[in-house]
């Protein structure tokens, strides 16, 4: 399975570690074709035999542990096929623009996007806006508004839980270029 894994709340607060360390633990770990996209726990690799038959449930699973055990930290770590990456980047449904924030989130529980979802139907802002992907939950927001924006704010309790991350645009086009 070539598949992204996303770290959450990796290179911020005491969470700190080298991604190229990470890269060769995992390459100790038998993943193969590891690459790492900016500082920010972005990892696209393979694992298994790369037919697509590997449950993203199990590599998040194995991920975390080699974290645990080489860098000592509990991260929430939601894996996201490539070919789900690129489905997510190219169905972005709002325009870009530069004093706003284009995100998508991703996430591995299917209650936290769906709750996000009922929260995107009472948002009435002209600050952010909230559609539906495939397994995914698209997001713009004004620059400066995504932590206290009504949106941001319900979606932060859930990736507080592990439940679900976001990675805006830019990011999800620099991980596809690595891919």
């Amino acid at each position: 399975m070539r598949a992204v894994a996303l770290l959450r709340g990796v290179n911020v607060g005491g969470v700190r570690f080298a991604m190229a360390e990470l890269r060769t633990a995992l390459e100790q770990a038998r993943f193969t074709g590891v690459r790492t996209v900016l500082a920010s726990g972005n990892v696209v690799l393979t694992s298994g035999d790369g037919d697509g038959d590997d449950d993203g449930r199990a590599v998040a699973i194995a991920v975390g542990a080699v974290i645990r055990e080489r860098f000592g930290f509990d991260v929430a770590v939601i894996v996201v096929g490539l070919p789900a990456v690129r489905r997510a980047v190219e169905a972005y449904p709002f325009p870009r623009a530069e004093d706003r924030h284009a995100y998508v989130v991703l996430g591995d529980d299917d209650a936290a996007l769906a709750d996000l979802l009922v929260a995107a139907a009472e948002v009435a802002s002209d600050e952010e806006r909230i559609a539906a992907g495939e397994g995914v939950v698209y997001w713009d927001v004004a620059k400066g508004r995504t932590l206290d924006s009504p949106f941001g704010k319900r979606f932060g309790r859930w990736q507080r839980s592990g439940a679900v991350t976001t990675r805006n645009l830019n990011t999800l086009e620099k991980i596809l270029a690595a891919g």
